[in-house]
């Protein structure tokens, strides 16, 4: 065995030591690549991935959790903040279904179902309403926690205690909630509403100006009550205010971005709103016909006399004078003929009468700014601006503000008015951030064609290794045969064999099975000779 070993190794360095530089460089470089690769596959291949089990839960669960996992010999890991515990992924639905069984995970809290399980007649007073109120705080908490955006939701009730004695007045109770709320999420008035009159109805007693519910982020949600006659409040102002310049942002942003690309434009709106809340009625006279100025006739009278003929002339003593008088004198009557006609007309007409009730809307813009940043194509040049496009813009914003603009408040606008409330500039955005790429946890195509590269090399090595192994051995197996004597019996009718013949016979059979290596001997003899 230790020949055959030394042989080995002897056949290894002399394969090795035959070798040029340039190969054995491949042969090196060809093991170190074979070597990479299996420890690439074999990392990849064998690596375990870990997805969450149970996400958002308290660290003594965890711990709990953790120590049944490991009962069980199930690998796991705690995410970083202890409040998340980390699986193999092909066990999660499996382990979800084992722990719920053994109930896992376990709050802690009490609902009404402890009642069922633990109540019995050696529970006090005192016992049952910590029970109770603990079971109501839960259950508060369970019902907040089903609206959108609400992740957790904590729960303090203070209940008012009952006087043995009677009285007229009656306590009040409390409840102060604090929510956990998924990032961004806003709550609309109506939410917040619907959320006070739920604890409210939930607790007896309650009143909703006894209610406190604040988020993670010390932000409180107060109840809205001052919708009255005399306007919105403040916070509503300015949720209107936000509210309409974010629309008009988002419409600008938009537009421009469209045309120049959303990471080449950036916008400001700024608004004036008009809050007046306005009452009016209004009592109104009109004529029907407004061109002729003339109403309906309800009654028309029409009265004409004539006369004809001879009669008494106008004379006398004028009426409240003195006869005795001698600045007036008296007149005397006379007969003459002459003509009498009298016409009279009476019209009634009716005209439009017109009663408003008006009530003004509280939201009017009255003014208006609008300022845009614009970059160039080429954001260093400012020369690749195209000829106009700063017209068109401006020219855009221009439109946008006149039918944006109330018409009564701000009146008939000129074009200098619109240059006032319009600014657009044109230079690069150095502050503009740059975004890195996602990675992708999947294995990225160039690792594949690496793959199939480094096992076409083995398979090229693996063959080569073979081929130069299989023609060792046949070399070795013919080194032996010719080292071997061979052992012929002589015949007995032939004569013996000298050293001289024997080798002769060696020779022809070198001849017939080696031709070149008879050639190469003999040559070295010439040489010798």
């Amino acid at each position: 065995m230790n020949e055959r070993l030394a042989k080995i190794r002897t056949d290894m360095k002399q394969f090795w030591s035959s070798r040029t530089k340039k190969q054995k460089i491949t042969y090196i470089s060809s093991a170190a690549a074979i070597i990479a690769l299996a420890a690439f596959l074999t990392f990849f291949l064998s690596r375990t991935e870990y997805v969450p089990l149970y996400s958002d839960v308290s660290r003594a669960e965890i711990g709990r959790i953790k120590e049944q996992l490991d009962s069980q010999g199930v690998p796991s890991q705690i995410a970083p903040g202890g409040t998340s515990i980390l699986v193999p992924r092909e066990r999660v639905d499996d382990l979800l279904v084992t722990l719920a069984a053994e109930g896992f995970p376990n709050s802690g809290t009490i609902d009404y179902s402890f009642f069922a399980e633990n109540a019995g007649f050696g529970t006090t007073d005192n016992e049952f309403n910590m029970i109770k109120l603990d079971t109501m705080q839960t259950e508060l908490a369970n019902l907040i926690k089903g609206f959108e955006g609400v992740r957790d939701a904590s729960v303090m009730i203070t209940l008012p205690t009952q006087s043995v004695f009677l009285s007229n007045s009656t306590e009040q109770a409390s409840a102060a909630i604090r929510l956990t709320i998924d990032p961004g999420h806003q709550f609309t008035e109506q939410q917040i509403t619907g959320l006070y009159q739920l604890v409210s109805k939930s607790i007896p007693n309650l009143s909703t100006d006894d209610i406190s519910i604040m988020n993670q982020y010390f932000e409180y949600y107060d109840l809205n009550t001052s919708h009255n006659a005399y306007g919105p409040s403040i916070a509503d102002q300015m949720s209107v205010k936000k509210t309409i310049e974010r629309d008009l942002q988002r419409q600008v942003q938009m537009m421009l971005g469209t045309m120049m690309g959303p990471d080449k434009v950036v916008v400001s709106v700024t608004t004036d709103i008009d809050f007046k809340h306005e009452n009016r009625e209004e009592s109104l006279v009109a004529p029907v016909d407004e061109e002729s100025m003339e109403g309906i006739a309800l009654s028309v009278q029409r009265i004409t006399e004539t006369f004809t003929g001879n009669g008494p002339v106008a004379g006398g003593t004028p009426e409240g004078e003195d006869p005795t008088d001698n600045r007036t004198g008296f007149v005397e009557g006379t007969f003459a003929n002459g003509d009498y006609e009298k016409v009279e007309e009476t019209v009634n007409n009716e005209v439009n009468r017109i009663r408003k009730e008006i009530v003004e809307s509280p939201y009017k813009i009255r003014d208006i700014g609008i300022q845009v940043m614009v970059e160039p194509p080429v954001a260093d040049d400012a020369a690749s601006m195209p000829a106009g496009l700063q017209e068109d813009v401006e020219q855009i914003l221009e439109t946008i503000i006149r039918t944006s603009i109330d018409k009564e408040s701000a009146g008939t606008l000129t074009d200098a008015d619109l240059n006032d409330k319009i600014y657009v500039s044109v230079q690069p955005f150095n502050g503009k951030v740059v975004e890195s790429p996602a990675t992708e946890s999947v294995i990225p195509w160039w690792v594949y064609v690496i793959g199939g590269a480094l096992l076409l090399i083995i398979i090229v090595l693996i063959v080569l290794f073979v081929r130069n192994r299989r023609k060792a051995q046949e070399t070795e197996a013919e080194m032996i045969l010719e080292e071997q004597v061979e052992l012929d019996v002589d015949d007995i009718n032939q004569d013996m064999e000298t050293e001289g013949t024997l080798r002769r016979k060696q020779l022809e059979k070198m001849a017939k099975e080696k031709p070149e290596e008879f050639a190469k001997l003999l040559r070295t003899w010439l040489a010798e000779e």
